[in-house]
């Protein structure tokens, strides 16, 4: 399957999609362009904000507003004018580690990970933003935190630790279980990035330099791939009035303008109908 262009935003480096149905909107950010994107595929329209810093993941927050996860720290942002408090600095020790993906699980609290961009040292952790808004640290010795998502019941959390080249599972509760493969990219020609959860339970993971998006079900067998004319995909999430479109992010960070020239539409959103539905994320309980 091709997946097809919906929006050339040239994103440096798009991420972080989902759908609010709460406003029928498509959101995501763009990292390094310091900005947040949203898409209404109803009314075809499309608008930006931005950001005060790296925005790496977030979420809408059940009361309005959202919770915003910037490189160095999480925020609450109310509706409105936007006013912001600071939940947690995010290992202010450690200069060259980053918040990246993040995602609520199905009881709304908010699970997100760093990464090491100095030097891809596995220095970094994965921490959960609860309702009370206390914080508490996940998974520790983390290289590039990724692909954090939850299976329809809530009882597992998929994860990547991007250059280890495999999706985990995690049995999920108030604590993490032991891990288990569910897919090693090893046979694959990219890395894991983002995913999201299908109603069937089924893991769909954007290929970072492998210019597609796969399905992975519960026994560990590709059943789809979604390929896209541009080599970095990011993030996908199910999205529309029916949750039957899947929206991928994509980036052209580290790209030449060699390599722009072949790729154009890198940092581009688009779209594919794969013939199955997703699950709506759950909005920040806190």
């Amino acid at each position: 399957m091709l997946a097809e262009l919906v929006l050339d935003c040239a994103n440096l480096h798009g991420e972080g999609v989902q759908w609010n149905p709460a406003d029928g909107r498509l959101w995501w950010t763009d990292i390094h362009g310091q900005r947040l994107w949203w898409y209404d595929p109803a009314a075809d329209a499309t608008g930006q904000q931005e950001m005060p810093g790296r925005l790496c993941a977030f979420a809408p927050r059940r009361q309005g507003g959202w919770i915003m996860a910037f490189a160095d720290r999480v925020e609450l942002w109310s509706a409105g004018s936007n006013p912001k408090a600071v939940l947690a600095e995010f290992e202010p020790e450690n200069p060259a580690t980053r918040l990246n993906d993040g995602r609520t699980d199905r009881q709304g609290r908010f699970v997100v990970g760093g990464m090491n961009e100095g030097t891809g040292a596995a220095d970094s952790t994965v921490i959960r933003v609860n309702s009370d808004l206390g914080v508490e640290t996940l998974i520790r010795g983390v290289s590039c935190a990724n692909g954090t998502c939850f299976s329809p019941d809530g009882r597992t959390m998929f994860f990547a630790d991007t250059p280890d080249r495999k999706i985990v599972a995690y049995p999920y509760g108030d604590s993490l279980g032991q891990a288990a493969l569910v897919y090693d990219f090893a046979v694959e020609p990219g890395l894991p990035d983002g995913s999201c959860v299908d109603a069937e339970g089924g893991v769909w993971n954007a290929e970072w330099d492998g210019g597609q998006v796969i399905r992975v079900d519960g026994s560990g067998r590709v059943t789809h791939r979604i390929h896209l004319p541009v080599p970095k995909a990011t993030c996908c999430a199910f999205g529309g009035a029916d949750l039957s479109t899947l929206y991928i992010t994509t980036s052209r960070l580290g790209m030449t303008g060699g390599d722009i020239a072949k790729a154009p539409l890198s940092g581009g959103l688009f779209a594919a109908r794969p013939g199955v539905r997703g699950l709506v994320d759950i909005p920040f309980a806190g």
